[in-house]
């Protein structure tokens, strides 16, 4: 495939604009500036746009670990995105497959692929999600039993389903639950009498928060990690 093709499938820029950011210099293959329009493409070619890697390869997926500050929208007016701390472009956006709060740390995964991301967040898969969560409190054995049998939670009609606690220590717990209600994990710990100071998911599913990414750091999932959702 041409260079300047594939800088207008990977961007969705036209071939002539494509062709004019090739011309200035702002396309890179293999860290080295082309500026030929008609360069061949190679699979094991990397390209870049001012720094950012360029793919074509169809659906992304992303593992990041989320620092505190970044929301995990699309776009917001206020606050910076997860998507700004991701240099990979891409024809079609990518969001969050589950989103976390502003001051939640942890694994967020990121994709394209819409299908994939539902199976991940919709009610019925009941996909469980991990969190160490840090308590203003010492936990007492009946907030866990209360935590672990379901809680009511304020304006809800419903409990929640039972969640999995293992205890770290007196006040840092493991949590797990399988459902995405808002806020859910400080509503529950609420609910029982406690509060959180510090919330980071540390798995969705199978897929474990990589222990070498740093806050901020992302990287490609495995071949293995992509197929568990599907």
């Amino acid at each position: 495939m041409r260079l300047d093709k594939f800088f207008s499938d990977a961007t969705g820029m036209s071939r002539k604009d494509a062709k004019r950011q090739i011309g200035k210099g702002n396309v890179t293959c293999n860290g080295e500036v082309e500026k030929r329009a008609a360069y061949v493409v190679a699979e094991q070619d990397e390209i870049a746009w001012h720094g950012e890697q360029l793919s074509i390869a169809g659906n992304l997926y992303i593992m990041l670990n989320k620092p505190p500050g970044f929301v995990c929208s699309t776009a917001d007016p206020e606050h910076p995105t997860v998507l700004e701390l991701v240099d990979v472009v891409s024809r079609t956006p990518l969001h969050a497959a589950g989103r976390l709060d502003i001051d939640t740390t942890g694994l967020v995964l990121l994709t394209n692929d819409g299908q994939w991301s539902h199976r991940i967040t919709s009610p019925q898969h009941q996909c469980e999600k991990r969190y160490r969560v840090e308590l203003a409190d010492p936990i007492t054995d009946e907030q866990i039993k209360q935590l672990e049998q379901g809680v009511l939670l304020r304006n809800e009609d419903t409990p929640t389903l039972p969640a999995k606690v293992a205890v770290i220590d007196v006040q840092e717990i493991l949590i797990s639950i399988s459902e995405g209600r808002y806020h859910q994990v400080k509503r529950m710990l609420a609910a029982v009498g406690n509060h959180v100071d510090a919330l980071h998911r540390e798995a969705i599913g199978p897929i474990e928060l990589d222990k070498d990414l740093e806050l901020g750091e992302s990287r490609y999932l495995t071949d293995e990690e992509i197929v568990w959702v599907g």
